[in-house]
């Protein structure tokens, strides 16, 4: 069976001689795995398409009994060169990236978190908000799509008590204006160290919490070393 879909590309790694393996979130198929046969070869522009955080449109072929799926086409859908340049957006992308990789499951659909992370990606690559409200926004639209909505005012679940995410002079305000709003629409409010620190801490330990293997994320140290 022929597959056209957009795709965001997770990771990719180098296969054999020319050949290149990628992991990749489809919005029609969720997180998918393909081989893309010769892209390393040196007249192969195949390469440069399968880098993480590019957002494409792909052909595969999909067969049920392989865990790799064929890639025919590859062709960007857009190109954020902007992300790309800013040592401090790549860091926030990956994080996104890495996240998205590590909660979702193979062949399990979530367009509207596809549609969320493109929005996110977007917006690392554009906007004029601060980074870290766009990626505190994504952190909490995944737990929701995902069926693990935070209820910010419940710190206790069984034996697990939660850090205490309104002790910021503004985290309450910000947290739920990321919680009710799109990307388009939330507000450029500031926030404090006080508040960075109730937010992020809250929302580690909620991810935490509902997703195993997550304590240890690469792409997490590094942002944390970069801001």
């Amino acid at each position: 069976m022929i597959i056209n879909t957009s795709a965001v590309v997770l990771r990719s790694f180098p296969y054999g001689e020319t050949s290149i393996i990628a992991r990749c979130y489809t919005k029609d198929h969720g997180k998918v795995s393909v081989i893309v046969k010769g892209a390393r070869r040196k007249k192969s522009p195949m390469a440069a398409y399968f880098q993480s955080m590019n957002y494409l449109d792909i052909v595969y072929y999909y067969r049920e009994t392989r865990n790799l799926q064929s890639v025919s086409k590859a062709t960007f859908v857009e190109i954020w060169s902007d992300l790309n340049q800013d040592l401090k957006k790549i860091a926030y992308g990956l994080a996104v990236i890495e996240l998205t990789e590590k909660t979702n499951t193979e062949n399990d659909p979530h367009p509207k978190l596809f549609d969320e992370l493109v929005a996110v990606l977007k917006a690392f690559n554009s906007s004029d908000l601060r980074l870290n409200l766009i990626f505190w926004y994504f952190q909490i639209k995944l737990l929701t799509i995902l069926g693990f909505k935070p209820d910010f005012h419940q710190l206790e679940h069984g034996n697990i008590k939660f850090p205490n995410p309104f002790i910021g002079p503004n985290s309450r305000n910000i947290l739920e204006d990321l919680s009710n709003n799109t990307i388009d629409s939330i507000s450029n409010i500031t926030a404090t160290g006080k508040d960075r620190k109730a937010i992020s801490e809250y929302l580690t330990a909620f991810i935490n919490y509902h997703f195993e293997g997550l304590g240890n994320l690469k792409s997490f140290s590094v942002l944390k070393q970069i801001i």
